[in-house]
């Protein structure tokens, strides 16, 4: 299985670049897209679930052997993906189990006790059986998010699209739902995409980051922590000391910690005035990517090289 997009483009009517020339190649498993918001990372998920038209470029998914063409047989996308937003509505006053049930005839699922047993697994699999008699306008953020993975899955997606899909869950949940996902990976292209860098650094193989509409860096993970490893300086000071960072020294994050200033350099040697070397975590790959930093074993895309 492989996604290919290449040199896809979107601008607004309001005159926003919301995507410029992203090319990327995604394989089976969890690929990681981090950006901050409005960076195009929506644009770009709706894009590829068929939800809106690309201005440019072109979109296939490779599947069983056949090619399909994204932006054009759109039904046949449809067929095998599973799509998840940032946010969706649902009907607050029925159970889990009949609106699961319903979704499952509206994907074509019509024989009663085939989707009886459908909407069974999907709902012990997404561990909410237990409570599948409840409302779901009495479920939790991260029930409703584990629902919506649910309804997702009707179908066996071999390509299935998350949009921001652990914000404003508590640690339980988020768990809980990352090793779902992580489940999925295993039989089918997953596109997590979000801004909060653990999610990535947790579950995927490969990444890519992007920043106003552009692809900035991709990369393994690992690689990118390994190629960054001895080039990451940090000092503590006092808030407000604005001698704390070297004339010249490319910042990396600056951030507040028990009221003290602690900053983040890149450096090839050791730049004295007090910074110590640190073991990087993504969270450097990520802000050096977003500062413009070229990082070691990461590809930055057609679009960053046309930039």
């Amino acid at each position: 299985m492989q996604l290919r997009i290449r040199d896809l483009t979107k601008t607004y009517a309001n005159g926003v670049h919301a995507l410029q020339g992203v090319s990327l190649t995604i394989e089976r498993g969890m690929y990681g897209l981090l950006g901050p918001n409005g960076a195009g990372k929506s644009t770009l998920m709706r894009t590829i679930a068929t939800l809106q038209e690309p201005d440019a470029g072109t979109i296939e998914l490779e599947v069983d052997g056949q090619t399909i063409d994204v932006v054009r047989e759109k039904d046949a996308v449809r067929r095998v993906l599973g799509y998840l937003p940032q946010d969706f509505g649902l009907y607050p006053r029925v159970s889990a189990e009949a609106l699961l049930d319903h979704f499952a005839i509206l994907k074509g699922v019509t024989g009663r006790s085939e989707r009886k047993a459908l909407v069974r697994q999907l709902l012990e699999q997404t561990n909410l059986w237990d409570a599948r008699k409840k409302h779901v306008g009495t479920y939790s953020g991260g029930m409703r998010q584990r629902f919506g993975i649910a309804v997702a899955l009707l179908g066996a997606p071999r390509l299935i699209i998350v949009d921001e899909p652990t914000a404003g869950l508590d640690p339980a949940e988020r768990v809980r739902f990352l090793n779902l996902l992580s489940e999925l990976g295993e039989r089918a292209v997953v596109i997590l995409s979000t801004h909060i860098v653990e999610d990535v650094a947790e579950l995927c193989s490969r990444m890519a980051i992007i920043r106003g509409g552009q692809i900035v860096a991709e990369a393994e993970p690992l690689v990118a922590l390994q190629n960054l490893a001895g080039r990451v300086w940090r000092r503590i000071a006092a808030r407000g000391d604005d001698a704390a960072v070297p004339a010249g020294l490319p910042v990396i994050s600056t951030k507040l910690l028990a009221g003290r200033q602690v900053v983040h350099v890149y450096s090839e040697t050791p730049p004295g005035n007090g910074f110590e070397a640190v073991t990087p975590d993504l969270e450097d790959v990520y802000f050096a990517a977003m500062n413009g930093l070229a990082l070691e074993g990461t590809a930055a895309g057609a679009s960053a090289d046309a930039a």
